[in-house]
């Protein structure tokens, strides 16, 4: 099953990405690109699920449907 995470994305002063979420207690990756960030935050977040057997807390998370919002920081 699929869940959808929000994750919110900072950038560092050193320069790095920081993601974490309120959807997924203790998730927090850092990565040298947006990219990068996003695919460890994924993996970080796979594997908290997976340790966690309890079921009310992957019913707060919400199913993908056909369509969802998912923001992007564009620097001008």
């Amino acid at each position: 099953m699929e869940k959808i995470i929000r994750l919110h994305i900072e950038k560092l002063p050193e320069g790095f990405f920081l993601a974490t979420s309120e959807d997924v207690q203790g998730l927090v990756a850092q990565g040298r690109t947006i990219s990068e960030t996003l695919e460890i935050a994924k993996d970080v977040a796979q594997k908290l699920l997976e340790a966690t057997e309890s079921a009310s807390f992957h019913a707060d998370l919400p199913l993908p449907g056909d369509s969802f919002e998912f923001p992007i920081l564009v620097g001008v």
